[in-house]
Formats: C-alpha cells, structure tokens, sequence
C-alpha cells in the first residue's frame, strides 16, 4: 500500500476544518480570518474534539509561505510612488509608536514584577504591529483601497526595517548586557546595501526585462517568474539577515512599477489565498487553552495595554506626522494588535535563556485575542472618529486637522 506523507493528511485536515468554520463565519457576517483560527484551535494539539494535525513543523513552514505570499502581494499594491508619499509621515509615526510602547510594555512589566529582561522583551513586543493580520483584515473589511490604508502600510514597513535593528540590539543586550555599536552599524550598512538594491532593480532592472519579455509571457510563464523573483529575494533578504517578508514585499513592489502588475496580481491571488488560511489556521494551533487560564491576569493586561496603547501612541504618533484627526484615529486603530515580529522576538528570549517560560505564551495568547479584534476595530474607527470630534472642542478638531 502506497505511502502518503503526514504533511498531506494534515493539509487536508487544515482546509476542511478551515472551509467548515469560514462558511460558518461567513453565514453570520464575522471576519473569516476568525473562522481560520478557530478551526487551528480544533486542529491544534489542545483539543481533541476532531483529528489532530501531527506534523506541526510541516505546516508552519507552510504557514511562512503564507506570510511570504501576503507580503508578496501587498508589495504588488504598494508601489515606490505609494511610499514616497507616505514616507515621512509613516517614519515619524512608526518611531513614536516604537519608543512609546518599548517604554510603556517595560513599565507593564514593572508592575507585574517581571525580572529587567522580560520587562525589555515585553516592550519590544509590544512595538511589532502585524502586517499579515492587518492586510487580510483590510480586505475583509474593504479599507485596501481607502486612504488610511497607504499611511498603515507605510508604518509597517518602517517597523519590519526597525525590527531589524531591534533583534540586534535584544541579541547584543541579552548576551553581552552591553549596547554593542559596531553590529549596529553593520546592520544599518547592510540594510542600506539592500535598499539601493531594491531601488535599482525597481527603476531599471526588472522592468526592462518585462518589457522587452512581454510576447513570450503567457499566463504560466508569467506566474512561475514572479514566484521565482519573489523567493530569490527572500532568500537574499535571509541571507544578508533580513526577513523573509520584507524580501517579498521588496519584490512585490519592483513588480508594482512595471506594466505587467495586474496581471500578476490576479495570477497570484489564489496561491495568496490558499497559503494565508495555512497561515492564521497555525496561529490558532499555538493558542492553548490551559495557558491562558493560567495566566488570564497578566494575558488581560497585555492585551488591553496592546489595543488601547497601540491605538494611542500610533494616532498620537500620526497627528505628530502632519495626518488629520480622522486617518490619525483610523491608522491607530488598525494597528493595535501584535503578530508575527512579535513571536520572532519573543522566541527569541526563548532561545537565549534570558527571558521566563511564560512570555512566549502570553505573546501568542495576547496576538490571538487582538487579530480577533482587529477586523472590529478597523470597522469601527470611522465611527469612532465620529464619535470623537462630537466631543472635543471645535477649535481642538480644526487645529488637529490642519
């Protein structure tokens, strides 16, 4: 009898549950990234109401091509004009917001009587937005296209480019308890190497290439190029010591400036799709019921200082930048959740032996929570803005939107 690998099994599992629990969500008009969690939570290894997933170490690679795809994509929407306009406005918000929630998480800590490093790993933590989650919330709530979109997506990027740097400096401080300059400055060389590299290849390189390629690319072709450009750049982003998901948005973007865009959008949505539900399924198989219990308290804590926190210090941040009150309160709304980077930097604790057992958890638990509030808080923050300029001064709104 044939043989068939457990990363198939799972694979099949993971999307039947996934279809099961969405076509739920969709019957009763909830976000169904939330249905994509739920069924990771049924799949995942704390609940045995149905078969559970075994090869956990296959699907999370398959999960990080999800996040690939999603950056991929958001690139090809994004392209160099987009950020130029947004530039400065997305620099001076990000790094308010990043220094604001470092100090605030390290005060959080404080308080529950953390040890000095978990106080530092919980700030930066706190610091990550999640571009994966915010991007799939966008598009079920149909805010891709409106205006606050480009400023959000401005900001994440700055915070992937920040992130960097932090990784760095959490590594230099947990092992050396020291500021180490010279690796910084090797990673700031290094991240400059890599974005002339991504402006060269935007303006000239590649499309050249597509134009003077266009009558020999058929949709196949096509298809196959734009995914062997997007993991070649993956792999030189990880290679220099980048993500892998700043590799893809970069290769997204070169593509936005040639003609071929569209077309390369509409031939990579069904790959996107298809490895982001493999994606938030495994971020609802890390959410273990018994932990969250445990350690309810402190979850509660860092989820509340997370959106409340996140909203306040990315508007405050926005308002600083020049952005009208309305985008101030939309963008900050939109960020506040944690995801990704945050795992990587809590994981990161882990495997230096300088952080406690619980922080990686209480991470994961706190994201959990806060990608199911995003698609709300998202919808909600034209309201809110509504809301919000009933009740301040007249003279505060106009002075705040000029």
């Amino acid at each position: 009898m044939a043989h068939l690998p457990q990363i198939i099994t799972d694979l099949g599992l993971i999307l039947a549950v996934a279809a099961i629990t969405t076509l739920i969500f969709k019957k009763i008009k909830q976000p169904v990234v939330l249905g994509y969690i739920i069924a990771g939570l049924l799949v995942g290894p704390h609940i045995s109401l149905v078969p559970t997933v075994t090869d956990e170490e296959g699907i999370k690679t398959l999960s990080e091509m999800g996040v690939i795809f999603l950056l991929f994509s958001l690139g090809l929407e994004f392209s160099f004009k987009k950020l130029a306009q947004v530039g400065a406005s997305a620099s001076i918000t990000a790094l308010v917001e990043i220094i604001l929630m470092i100090a605030i998480g390290y005060g959080v800590g404080q308080l529950l009587g953390w040890s000095f490093m978990d106080c530092i790993f919980l700030g930066a933590i706190l610091s990550m937005s999640s571009t994966t989650i915010i991007i799939r919330a966008f598009d079920e709530v149909g805010a891709k296209t409106k205006k606050f979109a480009s400023l959000v997506f401005g900001i994440l990027i700055v915070e992937d480019l920040v992130a960097i740097l932090l990784l760095v400096l959490l590594s230099t401080i947990a092992v050396s308890q020291q500021f180490a300059g010279g690796e910084l400055l090797m990673q700031i060389l290094k991240l400059g190497f890599f974005l002339i590299l991504w402006f060269l290849g935007g303006i000239f390189f590649v499309p050249t290439f597509l134009k003077k390629t266009t009558k020999l690319l058929n949709d196949e072709t096509l298809l196959i190029f734009s995914l062997a450009m997007c993991l070649l750049m993956v792999m030189l982003a990880v290679r220099i010591g980048f993500s892998a998901a700043l590799g893809a948005f970069i290769m997204g973007s070169i593509l936005a400036e040639t003609t071929q865009a569209e077309r390369i959008e509409h031939l990579i949505k069904s790959v996107k799709d298809l490895f982001a539900a493999v994606f938030f399924v495994s971020v609802g198989m890390m959410i273990d019921p018994q932990i969250i219990l445990e350690y309810a308290v402190p979850i509660l804590i860092v989820t509340l200082v997370t959106i409340f926190g996140k909203f306040a210090t990315s508007a405050l941040g926005a308002l600083l930048s020049g952005q009208s009150l309305k985008h101030s309160v939309q963008a900050g709304m939109s960020l506040a959740q944690i995801g990704e980077f945050s795992f990587i930097i809590a994981s990161l604790g882990v495997s230096l032996k300088v952080t406690s057992e619980f922080l990686y958890p209480i991470a994961v638990a706190a994201s959990a929570v806060t990608t199911f509030t995003t698609p709300y808080l998202i919808k909600i923050s034209g309201t809110t803005y509504n809301r919000l300029e009933k009740i301040l001064p007249e003279r505060w709104v106009n002075t705040l939107n000029r």
